[in-house]
């Protein structure tokens, strides 16, 4: 396993699944590990968890729930003040919300989580991560993405709701900002790498209300022998977040450890320039 010894780390969505995962790999290496996590109780149980699978107590738990813009910049702010260094950024935090809800700050929250998050968060980091380089940024994506398309007429779902389309949109969201990122951050030090983690046992979907919730639990049952494990589903986050193959590399998609060609929008390097500057403009960097 490479040494991380040194390094700080900081991955979202981690008081379960792959999010947990990688936060536990990470500080098995050595490296500091901050948790960020939504629910205090359930956040300090996954560090506990972290640090007995690790053997590691260099692991810090910050609260925030990132559909909140506020709390995104008051996380960031937190970080900052303790911390003078960043070598790893993985976005992890995500949703799939069968019926259409708003965040906070009244966007559609799969669009306002899964990439509103990222994009503000990494945004309000970028200075500590460039000042710590080499460092990496590791956005967690998913194959979703590839039935995607961003509806600039539509984006967050007012006129038509489907959450399947509005989770593809989001992931294609995720993998735009990667590329675009990438490029802008050319010369820095710094790497951006998006990635498909694999169709996961997790608590994913389950937190939908009423029959949608029921059946994301009864799937995850029946076809559990075809899903992998969390663990199993860390495994490419963990690779970006840490392997010395890779140092350098940027502006990639990755599935299994292996870079491979994400959807054909992706690429659009004006879809991605609009999506940026819509971003900018809702989270108002």
């Amino acid at each position: 396993m490479p040494d991380m010894t040194g390094k700080t780390c900081i991955v979202t969505g981690a008081s379960l699944g792959i999010g947990k995962e990688t936060a536990a790999a990470l500080a098995g290496m050595g490296a500091r590990v901050v948790m960020v996590c939504r629910d205090p109780a359930r956040g300090e149980a996954a560090r506990a968890d972290v640090v007995g699978q690790s053997g590691s107590s260099d692991v810090e738990l910050m609260i925030a729930d990132l559909a909140s813009l506020d709390a995104i910049r008051s996380l960031a702010a937190a970080y900052q003040q303790k911390h003078q260094q960043l070598h790893v950024l993985v976005n992890n935090a995500g949703a799939y919300n069968a019926n259409r809800t708003t965040t906070k700050d009244g966007f559609e929250t799969t669009f306002g989580v899964n990439h509103l998050a990222y994009f503000l968060l990494t945004d309000l980091l970028l200075d500590v991560l460039k000042a710590s380089a080499p460092a990496r940024i590791v956005n967690v994506s998913s194959a979703a993405h590839i039935g995607g398309h961003i509806n600039f007429d539509d984006l967050q779902g007012e006129k038509t709701y489907v959450g399947r389309k509005a989770y593809g949109q989001s992931k294609l969201a995720n993998v735009l900002f990667t590329y675009e990122l990438a490029r802008r951050l050319e010369g820095t030090g710094v790497t951006a790498n998006a990635l498909h983690p694999g169709v996961v046992r997790t608590g994913f979907g389950k937190n939908n209300p009423g029959m949608m919730g029921q059946l994301f639990r009864v799937a995850q049952t029946v076809a559990r022998p075809f899903f992998i494990s969390p663990a199993q589903g860390a495994a490419t986050s963990i690779y970006l977040a840490s392997s010395p193959e890779i140092e350098g590399v940027t502006g990639k998609y990755f599935a299994k450890s292996k870079a491979v060609d994400s959807n054909a929008e992706s690429y659009d390097t004006a879809v991605a320039q609009r999506l940026w500057q819509v971003s900018e403009s809702m989270t108002r960097t």
